[in-house]
């Protein structure tokens, strides 16, 4: 965990060069692991979202089993039940926008899964100080330390200063082929200016399986400053 002392700044802000397009869908489940799935029926339709490397594709969450809807822990054979106010998004440059409407009005085959795709919105980045990425693709033989210290040169890499960056759970992806190992990474304290570019930019390989596509975070308040021990 990389941890320094809070700064106060603005909060929210807007970006223009990439945006994320939400789709309404009408789908009952999906298998809780459908990275693999949800990327193959998704660029059958937008082949090209597969060599654009400033493009990428949401995992789907549905409603959390606090509402209700139960979400399973053990991803192997596992059902996510989505409610009628799940939506699916991509994270795009403007440019494809037009583009990805194409997949509007499409039938798709998610593991066996029938989701069908309605209309979309665009919806801007949002500069909030802590964002967070579900899946960030690493190395099972990597300490965290290593891990961390890996994610902190790319930040400054994108002259983005690291202030507070925790890790979390780690993960597995399956693919037909092969298993991808991902960590869950937050990064907060970011200047508006840094929140967009990270989002705009991400972390690691792998768009296409929702790897390194932050979003937005409540936040981290609660949690205990370790310069307070």
């Amino acid at each position: 965990m990389y941890w320094q002392e809070e700064t106060t700044h603005e909060q929210t802000g807007a970006a223009d060069e990439i945006v994320d397009l939400g789709y309404r869908v009408n789908c009952r489940s999906l298998p809780l692991d459908h990275a693999h799935a949800l990327s193959e029926a998704v660029c059958r339709v937008l082949p090209w979202l597969r060599d654009d490397e400033r493009a990428g594709i949401h995992t789907i969450f549905g409603p959390g089993s606090q509402n209700g809807w139960y979400r399973p822990e053990e991803t192997e054979g596992a059902v996510l039940h989505l409610s009628r106010r799940t939506r699916m998004s991509l994270r795009l440059p403007k440019d494809r926008v037009a583009q990805a409407r194409a997949l509007t009005g499409a039938a798709l085959d998610v593991g066996g899964h029938r989701l069908e795709v309605g209309e979309a919105t665009v919806r801007p980045l949002d500069g909030m100080s802590t964002i967070h990425a579900r899946y960030v693709v690493s190395s099972e033989d990597d300490h965290e330390e290593t891990f961390l210290a890996w994610v902190a040169n790319e930040l400054q890499g994108m002259d983005i200063r690291v202030r507070k960056v925790l890790c979390g759970k780690s993960h597995f992806l399956w693919t037909p082929d092969t298993r991808v190992f991902t960590r869950s990474v937050m990064v907060a304290d970011l200047q508006k200016e840094e929140s967009i570019r990270l989002q705009q930019r991400g972390l690691g390989p792998m768009r296409t399986l929702g790897c390194g596509l932050f979003v937005p975070h409540k936040g981290i308040a609660p949690v205990k400053n370790p310069a307070d021990d």
